[in-house]
C-alpha cells in the first residue's frame, strides 16, 4: 500500500526546451502524489490491562501485528455490550456500543489463528447462555402448546354446542385462542453469525432482541451484502444496525421488527477485498463503508521469529472470565445500561470534535474528501470509551461514569484509525483527483510520450472514469504541483488564427519507465 519513492537517489536529467518553452532545463524530482501514509501501530497500551496482556500475548505467540488482535478485541467488546448498553453524550445524542472494525492483511499472517483466541470466550458465553435458556424455552413450549390444545378443544365445543350454550363457549373459545397467541416460545440464545446474508441476519437480530455479531477471517460478507449470488445489494440491515435505527421489513413471507438494533461486525481480510469494495456501486454512496473502523497494518511476513513465547494460560483465563463475565452481566439487559461521561471526559470529546471540524473541510481539509467516514469519528470515540470503560469495571460499568483518562485512550484510538482509514480510503480511489491523476501517470508511462496535447491525454483514458476534459484538468495540475509535468504555450506558427492549445512536457523518468 505504501508507493516507494521511486525518485529518490537519481540523478536529475537536462531536457532540450520545448518551441516557446520558457521552463529552466532541469527537471527535479517529482514529488509522489501521496507519499507514504503514517500508519501507527494500534495503541495497545490503552487497553485495561486484563485486555491489553492479552492482546499482546496473542501478538507474540502468533507473531501477528499486534493491530490485528487489538482491533478484533475492540469487536469482541462491542459483541458483549452492543443492544445492552449505550451512552450519553450529552443532551440526546446516545450511541449504541457495537462497533463494525476491519483489518487487512495479505495470506499467510495467520488471521484466523488470532480470531479463534480471542472470540472463543463468546463462543462460551453463547453456551452458558443457551443452557441457562433451554429450561425456559422448554417450558414456554410446553405452555404454548396445552394453551393453543385447550383453544382448539374448546373450539370445537363451541362449534357442537347447542344454539342456547354456543355464544358462552364461542367466547370461552375465543379467549383461550388469544391468550394462546400471546403466548412466545423464546428463541435460543445466538451472540455471533458467520458470513450470513442480509435476511438471515435480519431475522436473527429479530430473534435476539436486535443484538448479533457477524465475526469472520475471511470477507465474503462483503460479497453477500454486495448481492454477488442475490443478483441485487442489500445493506439495510448494515446500516441500521451501526447506527440503531429503526428496521422494518414487511415481506408476504416475513414480517420482522427492530426498534433498536445493535449489530457488530468484525472481519480480517485481504488488502485486495478492500480494492474491490471500494468499486461496488451504493457501498460509498450510501454510507456502508463509512461505518467501519478501518486497520491496515504491516505485515510482519518475513520477520517472524519461529520459536515465541507462549500466552501466559493466567493471561488466557483472565481474558476468558472476563469476556464471559461481562457479556452475561449485560445479557439479561432489556432497557439498555446507560453509560454516562464525566465533565472532564466530555470537555475531552468536545475538544476533539472542535479540532476534527476544520478537517472536514471539502478543499484544504484533511479529511475532506473521507467525510462521511470521519463525520462518525466522533461517535465512534464515545463508543470506545464506554466499552474501554465497561471492560475496566465490567457489568457495573453503568455505575460510574467515564473518566477522562478513558475518553483521551478511546481518542488515541480514534486518531490510530484515521491515519489507516487515510490509508485505506487512498487504496479504494476515494479521492477521485489524486484517482484521475494516477491513471494520467499511467497513460504517460504507456505511451511515452515526451511532450503531449490534452487532447490526446484525454483520447486514452477511460471515459467513464474522467468523463469530460474539464475532469482531467484538476488532475493534471496536480501533476504539475508534483512535477511530473511542465505546462507550456506553444509559438504561433501563422499571424492569423486561434493560438495554439498549451501543451504538456513531460517528466523524463515516466518516459525513461516505458522502456
Amino acid at each position: 500500500m505504501d508507493s516507494p519513492d521511486l525518485w529518490a537517489g537519481l540523478p536529475t536529467l537536462e531536457v532540450p526546451p520545448g518551441e516557446g518553452e520558457t521552463a529552466p532545463d532541469v527537471w527535479e524530482d517529482p514529488i509522489p502524489l501521496t507519499g507514504r501514509r503514517e500508519r501507527p501501530p494500534f495503541p495497545a497500551h490503552v487497553l485495561p490491562a486484563w485486555l491489553r496482556d492479552f492482546v499482546a500475548a496473542v501478538a507474540e505467540e502468533t507473531q501477528t501485528p499486534v493491530d490485528l488482535a487489538g482491533s478484533i478485541a475492540l469487536a469482541v467488546l462491542a459483541t458483549a455490550a452492543g443492544g445492552r448498553s449505550v451512552v450519553h453524550v450529552r443532551g440526546n445524542w446516545r450511541e449504541p456500543t457495537n462497533l463494525y472494525t476491519v483489518v487487512a492483511l495479505p495470506p499467510g499472517n495467520r488471521k484466523s489463528a488470532v480470531f479463534t483466541l480471542l472470540t472463543n470466550p463468546l463462543y462460551e458465553a453463547e453456551e452458558q447462555l443457551k443452557a441457562a435458556m433451554k429450561p425456559v424455552i422448554v417450558e414456554a413450549e410446553v405452555t404454548a402448546r396445552l394453551a393453543k390444545d385447550a383453544a382448539d378443544k374448546a373450539a370445537a365445543k363451541a362449534a357442537s354446542a347447542d344454539t342456547d350454550k354456543r355464544q358462552e363457549m364461542v367466547a370461552t373459545a375465543v379467549g383461550l385462542a388469544q391468550t394462546a397467541d400471546t403466548l412466545t416460545v423464546p428463541a435460543e440464545p445466538v451472540l455471533l453469525a458467520d458470513d450470513s446474508t442480509p435476511e438471515t441476519v435480519t431475522s436473527l437480530m429479530a430473534e435476539q432482541g436486535g443484538r448479533l455479531s457477524v465475526m469472520s477471517a475471511e470477507g465474503g460478507i462483503f460479497d453477500i451484502i454486495a448481492g454477488r449470488y442475490s443478483g441485487a445489494p442489500n445493506m439495510e440491515v448494515f446500516l441500521k444496525g451501526h447506527a440503531g435505527d429503526r428496521l422494518r421489513v414487511n415481506r408476504q413471507t416475513r414480517r420482522e421488527y427492530i426498534d433498536a438494533p445493535a449489530l457488530t461486525v468484525g472481519l480480517a481480510v485481504q488488502p485486495d477485498v478492500l480494492q474491490d469494495i471500494g468499486k461496488v456501486k451504493g457501498f460509498k454512496g450510501r454510507g456502508l463503508l463509512g461505518r467501519f473502523l478501518y486497520s491496515l497494518p504491516v505485515s510482519t511476513v518475513g520477520e517472524r521469529e519461529i520459536i515465541t513465547a507462549p500466552i501466559p494460560e493466567e493471561s488466557a483465563a483472565t481474558y476468558a472470565a472476563r469476556v464471559i463475565d461481562l457479556t452475561l452481566s449485560l445479557a439479561e439487559w432489556t432497557d439498555p445500561a446507560v453509560i454516562q461521561l464525566n465533565p472532564e471526559a466530555d470537555a475531552a470529546l468536545i475538544a476533539y470534535q472542535k479540532c476534527l471540524e476544520p478537517q472536514l473541510k471539502a478543499r484544504g481539509g484533511k479529511l475532506g474528501h473521507i467525510t462521511d467516514w470521519a463525520g462518525k469519528l466522533a461517535g465512534a470515540t464515545a463508543r470506545m470509551a464506554a466499552l474501554l470503560h465497561l471492560a475496566e469495571h465490567l457489568g457495573h460499568g453503568y455505575a460510574h461514569p467515564v473518566p477522562e483518562a478513558t475518553m483521551r485512550a478511546a481518542i488515541e484510538l480514534g486518531e490510530y484509525y484515521t491515519a489507516h482509514a487515510l490509508a485505506v480510503f487512498d487504496v479504494m480511489g476515494a479521492d477521485p483527483v489524486l484517482s484521475r491523476a494516477r491513471s494520467v501517470l499511467d497513460a504517460l508511462r504507456d505511451n511515452g510520450w515526451e511532450d503531449v496535447s490534452r487532447r490526446d491525454v484525454f483520447t486514452v483514458l477511460s471515459r467513464s472514469e474522467v468523463p469530460t476534459v474539464t475532469d482531467l484538468e484538476p488532475a493534471l495540475a496536480l501533476l504539475e504541483d508534483h512535477g511530473y509535468l511542465r505546462s507550456y504555450q506553444p509559438e504561433r506558427t501563422g499571424k492569423r488564427g486561434r493560438p495554439p492549445a498549451p501543451r504538456l512536457q513531460v517528466h523524463p523518468h515516466l518516459r525513461q519507465g516505458s522502456r
